[in-house]
């Protein structure tokens, strides 16, 4: 069960901003692949540090791949389609430069042409003229063979055809499945945070990535499967943004879970889109180690099931019984523990609290009443004053 690991693009926590500083700082995370991001438009410049990452991915046998730029109208009019292609080509020659084991590109909208075979079949002779393309490209000159050595003994790039997590947009999975099938060459590229958005929260359960993978095995006959990750927020059967994993409703676990125990057949490269990156790339590997520990540990319970059987000559269903009742009995009584620590902790609580209160009150009537200021004796005697007049003063008015 091959699986590889890597985030999309460049560390976050990779002090240099390179695509060769990035691939060292993935290696030593213990992860195993790249997509390099080419969302936009490559500048000439970077062909130098594409070949340096296409030497050094040759020597480590690192997987790259590319990701090609996101705003294709490829079912548009014919100036859009060229305008689009024009992109891809810049893509399609960084490709080779970096060995690129797939290539990830859109459609885009469905524009005037609507849903259906005829915006299929437009997309099918439009991909298969860019894998022409890109076989021109991987053979075009045999005197590079000594600057780009894996041209020559190396498969050329596959172009992977991603689904879409919009409405508005082609590629829902039986959209991409379709023209794979018609294609070769090209390959699905697994977008799972978009097939949950465009289902309405679909990929809930394992059994639903059972259902994905084999309805993808079953249309095209692959065991190979490029795949994005990362969470989503989502309204409507819409993407709205990616998020971390563990901030969505599209949770990992499952997969993880599908891969450890049914997923034995695949070969698999999972890409994080997430904006942690390299951080939740890590985290769906943790994932996948704990997934392969459960199973480990549920194997090695089996095992001591049947070697109690054989030798007390019980069913294994009576040991796993009375295993659990054992378990449910330790439960029950960790639970009066908890109960019975609680209760004496809130009557502790209780009696401080009383034993506080009283001191109070005692305290209180214990404190003497204040004596009376002088400011307050000279202020009094000034009221007498006031009013203390003299008998003689009787005939004032």
């Amino acid at each position: 069960m091959p699986i590889r690991l890597g985030p999309a693009g460049i560390p976050l926590s990779c002090k240099g901003r390179t695509i060769v500083e990035g691939m060292d700082d993935i290696i030593s995370l213990g992860l195993e692949t790249m997509e390099v991001q080419t969302v936009r438009m490559i500048a000439p410049q970077h062909f130098e540090q594409y070949w340096q990452a296409g030497v050094l991915a040759n020597k480590t046998e690192f997987e790259m791949n590319i990701h090609g730029p996101y705003y294709s109208e490829l079912l548009g009019d014919r100036v859009e389609r060229g305008r689009s292609l024009t992109k891809i080509e810049s893509t399609l020659q960084a490709a080779k430069t970096i060995n690129a084991r797939h290539i990830t590109l859109h459609a885009g909208h469905y524009g005037d042409m609507g849903r259906g075979r005829a915006a299929n079949e437009q997309l099918a002779n439009v991909f298969a003229g860019i894998v022409d393309r890109v076989h021109e490209i991987w053979h075009d000159d045999e005197d590079i063979y000594p600057v780009f050595p894996w041209l020559k003994d190396g498969t050329p790039s596959k172009i992977g055809i991603e689904t879409s997590g919009r409405q508005e947009l082609w590629g829902s999975l039986e959209e991409v499945l379709e023209v794979v099938n018609h294609v070769e060459g090209t390959v699905p590229v697994l977008n799972i945070a978009h097939i949950h958005s465009r289902g309405h929260g679909s990929m809930r359960t394992s059994e639903d990535y059972g259902e994905m993978f084999d309805l993808v095995r079953e249309t095209i006959g692959t065991k190979e499967f490029y795949c994005h990750f990362s969470g989503v927020e989502h309204r409507t059967g819409n993407a709205m943004h990616y998020t971390q994993i563990k901030k969505s409703d599209l949770n990992f676990e499952p997969l993880a879970e599908f891969i450890v125990e049914e997923g034995g057949w695949l070969d698999i490269t999972l890409i994080s889109d997430s904006p942690l990156l390299e951080h939740d790339a890590m985290y769906m590997l943790q994932n996948i180690e704990k997934a392969r520990h459960k199973q480990l540990e549920r194997k090695a319970r089996e095992d001591r099931r049947r070697s109690l059987a054989a030798q007390t000559g019980r069913s294994t269903e009576e040991i796993k019984a009375r295993e659990l009742e054992i378990a449910n009995a330790r439960t029950q009584a960790a639970t009066e523990e908890m109960k019975k620590k609680a209760a004496a902790q809130k009557a502790e609580a209780d009696a401080k609290a009383k034993k506080d209160d009283s001191a109070k009150e005692t305290k209180q009537k214990a404190k003497p009443k204040p004596k009376a200021t002088k400011a307050k004796k000279k202020e009094e005697k000034d009221d007498t004053d006031v009013f203390d007049f003299d008998e003689e003063d009787e005939d004032l008015f």
